[in-house]
């Protein structure tokens, strides 16, 4: 059945335009209204008998249809129930999360995503997107082919290999290009009509997968080095014939090959990695709100990282450019930033460091007169103690690694210790909100990565912000759509910061939290869309006259969850 959205001539009025009629209509989630479809639709698409005789408002519908999910006896149960509803009625799924996005969102992605990854071959219920698998190297091209959509905006694509911070779960992390793509549309208005999530199979190296017998992925170990190379290449190629205008997200890969990918294919097409860039312009928006608590400017903070990976290295390189525009150099800027990871402070006295440590790592006789047990392992609460930073920021994904004594220490060195303990999902949190705000006697502005209920401290209420990337990305993604843009740049990532930061309140502010709150997530958006086509417009990647009537070019974008009438239009 061949499906679009056109515009009533006469009316002006949009209305999608359907070939078929009957169980096809209600067959596809994109249009289907289920019981409220019109008694005048119902004639003219041969519906009548296929459906109850009384038509439902939508608002009946999401009454009916947030007591089913109410209802549902645990968080997972409640995100197979909104994964059926999307599967049935793209609209109205949207329009019930988007009500109780508070509620919904870390079900619809992180915390609760990651749990469904893990079972994810337990819980299959009806394909979503596109599976490209290792042994279907050659026939790429023709897969991408298959898909319904045949012009996307977006397309979110992983291997599976590093899904938050639970590991490798092989074709299991479909679930995270899906989550993603339904973010892009819940917070941006990014069409579900133009997207895809994609899985790129090469296998998995989790023996419980490998050993279940339900288990939907290629069973073999993964495909690496050159083999692995090829296969990205060619999916890369395919990419590039059959979705020429579209823009590739890169998602949750293993951190060498998604830095890897990210420096390989940045100058031929539009595309990022929001585990790199998209974390980073989310990090940094939140510090900006965080110095305006503690009055004091990028150029003279410190700051110490537990955790190198692909985050780490985002964030970092995306801090030095902010210190830069405040008039630092490049080394200046560099040496202000400090990194931890699992042997302690990564220093260039060891051997064979990756180029991120590499370009981080301190001179070991710096740490001369350091406070040490062993110079040769300097632990972060050693490294807090002798640089006394201004900012800790954890992308460990090891829980606890925020001690007391590290909080404590931020806390004696700092009036208002900034602390953003990013791990995620959860149960990977290097520290909670309730022991971060304790710990510093209420003093720590904190953000966290994923969600926490609010910390009551001597009376005061500390409302706990999330560093979500949903708050950047699907804005950027949203404004590369609406300009066109050829390329994407870690300066849009940096506009979209200031873009973030400048939506933050006094408000939220006073509630020490230097994020805004879900609700207000599209109005975020909106701003840092805009944000970014102008970047692209100044850096030369997008038309000039994509700044004419801006605002509200951005704005009539932005799809809502609505129905609209559907035409029968062979």
């Amino acid at each position: 059945m061949k499906t679009s959205i056109r515009i009533d001539s006469a009316t002006g009025q949009k209305y999608v335009a359907v070939s078929a009629k009957g169980r096809q209509v209600l067959a596809d989630s994109l249009i289907n209204k289920g019981s409220a479809f019109t008694n005048q639709e119902r004639d003219e698409l041969d519906l009548h008998g296929l459906l109850p005789p009384i038509v439902s408002t939508m608002t009946q519908q999401l009454d009916r249809s947030y007591e089913n999910f109410a209802g549902k006896p645990n968080l997972l149960e409640k995100f197979i129930y909104l994964s059926g509803l999307q599967d049935r009625n793209e609209t109205l799924y949207f329009r019930l999360v988007l009500e109780h996005i508070d509620e919904m969102m870390p079900i619809v992605y992180t915390p609760v995503v990651g749990e469904a990854c893990q079972k994810y071959s337990h819980i299959y219920r009806k394909a979503r997107g596109l599976y490209i698998g290792y042994d279907q190297r050659h026939q790429i091209e023709k897969i991408l082919g298959n898909y319904e959509i045949s012009n996307p905006s977006i397309i979110v694509a992983t291997d599976g290999e590093r899904i938050l911070g639970l590991g490798d779960q092989g074709a299991g992390g479909m679930g995270i290009p899906i989550g993603k793509l339904c973010l892009y549309t819940l917070c941006a208005g990014v069409s579900p009509h133009n997207t895809i999530p994609i899985t790129l199979d090469v296998g998995t190296d989790n023996e419980e997968r490998l050993n279940d017998p339900l288990y939907l992925g290629l069973r073999h170990k993964r495909i690496r080095g050159d083999e692995y190379q090829e296969f990205i290449d060619r999916f890369v190629a395919a990419f590039q014939k059959v979705f020429p205008k579209a823009i590739l997200q890169w998602e949750d890969f293993l951190k060498g090959n998604a830095i890897k990918q990210l420096k390989r294919f940045k100058d031929k097409l539009c595309t990022f990695n929001d585990d790199i860039q998209g974390t980073a312009g989310v990090v940094l928006a939140g510090l900006y709100s965080a110095l305006r608590i503690t009055k004091k400017p990028m150029r003279e903070q410190r700051i110490v990282f537990a955790g190198a990976g692909a985050s780490a290295q985002g964030i970092s390189d995306l801090l030095v450019s902010a210190m830069m525009e405040e008039s630092l150099t490049r080394e200046e800027a560099i040496k202000r930033i400090w990194t931890t990871d699992s042997k302690g402070l990564v220093t260039k006295a060891r051997t064979n460091l990756e180029d991120f440590k590499a370009t981080y790592a301190r001179d070991i006789e710096e740490t001369a007169n350091y406070k040490v047990k062993d110079r040769g392992n300097i632990t972060l609460a050693e490294v807090v103690e002798n640089v006394k930073p201004t900012i800790l920021i954890g992308t460990s994904g090891t829980p606890g690694t925020f001690t007391r004594q590290v909080v404590e220490l931020m806390a004696k060195v700092n009036e208002r210790p900034i602390i953003f303990p990013l791990s995620n999902p959860t149960s990977k949190a290097e520290c909670t909100a309730e022991d971060g705000i304790h710990w510093s006697e209420g003093r720590a502005i904190l953000a966290t990565g994923s969600p926490f209920d609010p910390v009551v401290h001597n009376g005061k209420r500390h409302r706990i912000g999330q560093g979500n990337n949903a708050f950047v990305f699907p804005g950027v993604g949203l404004g590369l759509t609406v300009s066109r843009a050829r390329r994407t740049t870690d300066g849009m990532f940096l506009e979209a910061a200031r873009a973030l930061a400048a939506n933050v309140t006094l408000k939220d502010l006073d509630e020490t939290a230097v994020y805004p709150e879900l609700p207000r997530i599209r109005e975020c958006s909106h701003a840092v869309a805009c944000a970014t086509v102008k970047r692209a417009v100044v850096e030369g990647h997008a038309d000039a006259e994509n700044l004419e009537g801006l605002e509200e070019r951005v704005r009539q974008a932005m799809w809502y969850p609505e129905y609209l009438p559907v035409r029968y239009e062979p």
